[in-house]
């Protein structure tokens, strides 16, 4: 019996602590405490954050901003466009607190991986706004329409704003767990702005039902729009839905004749690790930008 009691209260230390460490992550939303490093010393990138008045909102909205390097010094340069999706419970300063996109831009530029873009982090939280309980809505629906957000209206406010190559072959969009079906979700519906789709550890079968699951909806799609997209996808080994979600997806995307790669990493959601969590995210969005980098060295040859 008083094994048993040593085991049941170990159990239970082990739960609560896990469920804090949860809170404190997810919840809280806090950066797990072995988080990748989110900053780097001797470069000129810089996030910040910026607004606009959303009329598909109807209200002010925010995005955060990376310029690429020596941006103000080339007054003639036009550059390529990336956005980048959050996920659940998190905001527009997400990829740069939690994942740390300025040192994987970094590293990218200096080797030559990724041509220098603009990198724009919308945020993509409806009118419910930021909760552990929900995901965004990453569509037009009855708490706002953030599909036309992001999928349209945005892209406008940065073509005004920024030095932007306007062809769709240079603009892409991909994100993080729901940031991934999100990318998906609104990119297909916008083949004329973005041709560059990609997704870590998403999902693309939405409880909201088939209008919204890529899963469905890319079958609707011409065979011409079909021929555009370039598409990475990778998943978690742990992450067992999003992995049998987009694994499927790849398999119809392949029988579809669209030019993707798929990859099964080791880790995904979690608490802390190598493979997990943020650090999961950090890593392998070096591969998914790398892949963008190919895309729009491609374009940018085609174009010359």
């Amino acid at each position: 019996m008083k094994l048993l009691k040593i085991l049941v209260t170990g159990l239970g230390i082990v739960l609560l602590t896990g469920s804090i460490v949860g809170w404190y992550v997810f919840v809280a939303g806090a950066p797990q405490l072995d988080r990748p490093q989110t900053s780097i010393k001797g470069t000129d990138l810089t996030f910040q954050l910026e607004t606009f008045n959303s009329k598909a909102m109807g209200e002010v909205r925010q995005y955060g901003l990376i310029l690429p390097p020596g941006y103000q010094n080339h007054s003639e340069q036009r550059y390529p466009v990336i956005f980048l999706l959050h996920g659940g419970h998190d905001d527009a300063r997400s990829w740069q607190d939690k994942i740390g996109i300025i040192p994987i831009l970094y590293e990218l530029y200096q080797t030559g991986r990724l041509p220098h873009s603009i990198v724009i982090t919308p945020d993509g939280n409806d009118r419910r706004g930021s909760s552990p309980l929900w995901d965004p809505q990453y569509y037009d629906g009855s708490n706002g329409k953030i599909g036309t957000l992001i999928g349209s209206e945005l892209v406008q406010v940065v073509k005004s704003r920024y030095r932007t190559l306007n062809k769709p072959q240079l603009w892409a969009m991909g994100g993080l767990s729901s940031g991934g079906w999100g990318a998906f979700n609104i990119g297909l519906r916008h083949l004329d702005n973005f041709e560059i789709l990609f997704s870590h550890s998403g999902y693309f079968t939405d409880s909201s039902g088939a209008a919204n699951s890529p899963q469905d909806f890319v079958l609707q799609l011409a065979k011409n729009q079909l021929q555009q997209l370039r598409v990475y996808l990778d998943a978690g080994e742990s992450d067992q839905d999003f992995l049998a979600s987009t694994k499927k997806f790849h398999q119809t995307l392949n029988e579809l004749g669209v030019d993707n790669i798929f990859y099964a990493f080791p880790g995904g959601h979690g608490l802390s690790g190598a493979n997990y969590g943020w650090n999961y995210f950090h890593k392998h969005a070096t591969d998914s930008l790398t892949f963008v980098g190919k895309q729009f060295k491609i374009a940018l040859a085609q174009q010359d």
